[in-house]
């Protein structure tokens, strides 16, 4: 694993093995870099012990693929010799571990881990998480009906309430970015249009008589 080069890094940094100063040093480096909230809430399985000991979880990008060794020696460089702990490449999606930062990614909710604000989540040097998500075929496809699906069910009439909406309530279902969303609805205007064309004639001419459950319309 130590030859294996990569752009995307995660690793553990604990508060009491770094120097008060650690995020301005860090943003230093000048690549982009997400730190979580602290875990201070992470139960442990070790008899005695309620929780894990307290530690950050931290996304780097670098900026050319790079082994983990590298990433390793730059920071304890810079933060000193026992500051990291678990470099390791990031193989699930990035969309994923950026969930995990808070437990707020699918395995994390089945473990019922406690749940970290993303309010408190810090990002360095521009990081942006829409930039490393990539999509498949299949993936773009059931955005675009997830989201077909929240026009119809919300009865959203415009882009701007759709944005509005995925703002408020995006992650409740699953949904990236609006960067992200923007990029797979540019493909479907005709389609989304037809959609929100859909429900402002419903708004306007009153369609009570349509079955919100089965969409047929009733006697």
């Amino acid at each position: 694993m130590a030859k294996d080069k990569a752009r995307y890094f995660t690793f553990l940094l604990y508060p009491e093995s770094i120097p008060a100063d650690w995020k301005q040093r860090l943003e230093l480096i000048g690549v982009p870099i997400a730190i979580s909230p602290l875990h201070d809430r992470d139960k442990s399985n070790v008899e005695g012990q309620t929780y894990k000991k307290a530690h950050y979880h931290v996304i780097y990008v670098a900026r050319n693929p790079v082994t983990p060794e590298s990433v390793r020696i730059k920071i304890k460089r810079l933060l000193g010799d026992k500051s990291i702990a678990k470099v390791q490449i990031v193989i699930r999606s990035m969309e994923s571990m950026y969930l995990y930062l808070t437990h707020e990614s699918k395995d994390a909710v089945e473990k019922k881990k406690h749940k970290y604000s993303k309010h408190d989540i810090v990002l360095l040097n521009n990081f942006d998480i829409d930039r490393y998500i990539t999509l498949d075929v299949e993936d773009k496809d059931d955005m675009l009906n997830d989201v077909c699906d929240l026009i119809d069910d919300h009865n959203l009439a415009n882009m701007r309430e759709l944005r509005r909406f995925l703002k408020a309530h995006g992650s409740e279902y699953g949904m990236p970015g609006i960067k992200v969303v923007n990029s797979v609805l540019r493909a479907h205007t005709g389609l989304i249009r037809l959609y929100f064309d859909a429900v402002y004639q419903e708004r306007k001419y009153g369609r009570g008589d349509i079955n919100k459950e089965t969409g047929e319309i009733q006697d």
